[in-house]
C-alpha cells in the first residue's frame, strides 16, 4: 500500500473539509461570540494547512488499489474526527473528551461527554449538529460529488465506504447516484426545518435538530434532548423523520421518483418498520400496564424509532422504565436501520438474510433433498454475499461482547458496560444507567473513552474495513511508493481488487 497516495487523497479531502468550519464561524461572528469565532478560525486554518501539507505533491496514480481505498476511507473518518475536535479542545475539553465528542458526531453515534451545556454558545452546538449531518450519508459520498478529479479513486472510495449488504447498491454511475442521495437527504432536512419551526421550535433549534435527525445522530442543543421541549407535535414529527432517516435512501429515491408503492414491497423496509412499530407498541403496553394511552403510545413509538434508526433522541428518561420495556429497547437497538440509510449498526437486511438462511437450513433438516435458494428482491443471493453477511454480523456480536467486557472491567457495572458497548459500536448513542438518555459518558475513565471512541470509528466503518487494514498482506506491503514485486500495474490491480 502506497502511503503517499493515501495521504495525498486524505489531504485533498481535508482541504475541502476545512470549508465546513465557515458556517459556525459566521454564526459566532453574528452572535458576537468572539472566543468561539477564534476557535473555528484556528480549526479552519489548521485543517487547511495540513490538507495542503499532505497533498501538495500528490499525483493521481494510474491504478488505485483496494487496500488504499480502504485506508483513505478509514483515514478520512479519523482525520476529520481529529481536526473536528479542535473547537472542542479550545472550548475547554481535554483531548480525549474532544476526540470522543468529535468522533461521536461524525460517526452519528450521538454519545456525549458534555455535562454543563450553558458553557457553550450557538456556534458550538451548530458545529456538533453539522458533524452529524456530514457523517449521516458518509463524508466520502459527499466528496465523490464535489471532487470529481479523483476519477476512479472517487468511485472506489464510494464503494469502500459503502456496506456490502445487497440493499446498499445504488448504481454503477456512482457520482450521479451519490448526487441523488444527497439531494433527497438535503431536501428532507429542509422540509424538517420548516415543520419543526411551525411546531414551535426557533429557527436555530429547528436547524440543529433537523441536521441531527436526518443523520440519525441525536445531538441536541438542549441538555435534556427532546424531552426538554415538552412538545407533542415536535415528537410526532420526529417519529416520522427518524423513521425516514433509518430507511434506505435509494429506496426513498425510487419511491419519490418512480414507484410510490415500492416502499412496503421492500422486504427489508417491512422488517425494519415492523420491528419499530411492534417494539413501540410493546413498550407502550408495558408502560401503561394494559391498553396504552396516546401519551404512552407516543413515548413508545418515539423511543422505538429513535433507537432502531440509531438517532438516539430521548423524549423521556427510559432508564426509569420497567426492565420489560428496556429489554424491548435493547432488541430494537440491535436490529438497526436499513442498508443505504443514515443508521448505524449491522442493518436490518443482514438480520433478514440470516433469518432466511436459518429457515432454509431447518427446512433441509426435514427435506434433505430440497433445493432452495435464498432470494432478495426476486434474485438469488450469492454465497459470497451470504458469507460476508454472516461475517459482519459475527464481527458486530464479537465487538459488542469484547468491548462490553473491557468496559465492565473498567467501570464495574455490567449493564453500563455492555449497553455502552452496544450504543457506541452500533452508533446508537445513549445506553442505560449513567450513560442513559439523560446522562452522559463523562464518568468513564480516559482509557474507557478511548476504547469507546475506537468502537464508534470501527462500527461506522462496519468493522471489516479496520480489520482488513490489519491483515498481514496489507501490513507487509506498507511502502511510501508502490507495492513490492515486479507485476504490471494492470496485473497488480486485478490482484488487489480480487
Amino acid at each position: 500500500m502506497r502511503l503517499l497516495v493515501v495521504f495525498g487523497v486524505v489531504g485533498q479531502l481535508l482541504r475541502l473539509f476545512s470549508l465546513a468550519f465557515v458556517p459556525p464561524l459566521v454564526i459566532a461572528l453574528f452572535n458576537k461570540e468572539w472566543a468561539f469565532a477564534g476557535h473555528f478560525t484556528i480549526a479552519l486554518s489548521a485543517t487547511l494547512a495540513f490538507g495542503f501539507l499532505f497533498s501538495h505533491r500528490y499525483q493521481q496514480p494510474r491504478v488505485f488499489y483496494r487496500p488504499e481505498a480502504l485506508a483513505v476511507v478509514a483515514g478520512t473518518w479519523l482525520g476529520i474526527g481529529l481536526f473536528g475536535a479542535i473547537p472542542y479542545m479550545f472550548a475547554g475539553l481535554s483531548f480525549v473528551d474532544a476526540l470522543f465528542e468529535s468522533i461521536s458526531g461524525f460517526t452519528t453515534t450521538g454519545a456525549t461527554i458534555l455535562q454543563d451545556f450553558s458553557k457553550y454558545g450557538k456556534a458550538f452546538f451548530l458545529w456538533r449538529s453539522m458533524t452529524q449531518w456530514f457523517g449521516g450519508l458518509g463524508v466520502i459520498a459527499l466528496f465523490v460529488v464535489v471532487l470529481p478529479r479523483l476519477g476512479i479513486a472517487g468511485r472506489q472510495l464510494f464503494f469502500a465506504e459503502a456496506s456490502t449488504a445487497p440493499g446498499e447498491a445504488v448504481s454503477p454511475q456512482v457520482r450521479a447516484a451519490s448526487s441523488r442521495l444527497w439531494l433527497i437527504y438535503g431536501s428532507l432536512t429542509v422540509i424538517l426545518v420548516a415543520l419543526l419551526s411551525v411546531a414551535g421550535m426557533s429557527l436555530y433549534e429547528a436547524v440543529c435538530h433537523a441536521l441531527t435527525t436526518m443523520a440519525a445522530g441525536g445531538f441536541s442543543p438542549h441538555p435534556e434532548s427532546i424531552a426538554g421541549y415538552n412538545n407533542p407535535a415536535v415528537e410526532w414529527i420526529l417519529i416520522v423523520f427518524m423513521t425516514l432517516a433509518g430507511t434506505s435512501f435509494p429506496l426513498l429515491w425510487t419511491v419519490v421518483s418512480r414507484r410510490p408503492l415500492e416502499l412496503f414491497r421492500d422486504e427489508e423496509f417491512r422488517l425494519y418498520f415492523g420491528v419499530m412499530a411492534c417494539g413501540g407498541l410493546l413498550v407502550a403496553i408495558v408502560n401503561a400496564g394494559g391498553i396504552p394511552s396516546l401519551v404512552s403510545l407516543r413515548e413508545g413509538l418515539f423511543q422505538s424509532a429513535s433507537l432502531i434508526s440509531s438517532a438516539g433522541f430521548a423524549s423521556t428518561d427510559y432508564n426509569l422504565w420497567a426492565d420489560q420495556a428496556r429489554i424491548v429497547l435493547l432488541w430494537i437497538m440491535v436490529v438497526g436501520g436499513c442498508a443505504g440509510s443514515a443508521a448505524g449498526g449491522p442493518k436490518s437486511i443482514r438480520h433478514l438474510l440470516v433469518g432466511k438462511h436459518i429457515l432454509r437450513e431447518l427446512t433441509r433438516v426435514l427435506h434433505p433433498r430440497a433445493v432452495m435458494a435464498i432470494k432478495h428482491k426476486g434474485q438469488p443471493v450469492k454465497d459470497s454475499i451470504m458469507s460476508a453477511v454472516f461475517m459482519t454480523v459475527a464481527l458486530y456480536i464479537g465487538s459488542y461482547f469484547c468491548i462490553g467486557v473491557l468496559m465492565t472491567l473498567l467501570c464495574g457495572d455490567m449493564v453500563l458496560g455492555f449497553s455502552a458497548s452496544v450504543a457506541c459500536v452500533g452508533n446508537v448513542g445513549p445506553g442505560f444507567g449513567a450513560a442513559g438518555p439523560m446522562g452522559n459518558f463523562a464518568g468513564f475513565s480516559d482509557l474507557g473513552k478511548l476504547i469507546l471512541t475506537f468502537g464508534m470509528w470501527m462500527g461506522r466503518l462496519e468493522i471489516v474495513t479496520i480489520l482488513a487494514l490489519l491483515h498481514p498482506d496489507v501490513i507487509r506491503n506498507f511502502r511510501l511508493g508502490s507495492f513490492r514485486g515486479g507485476e504490471s500495474d494492470k496485473g497488480r490491480s486485478r490482484r488487489a481488487d480480487a
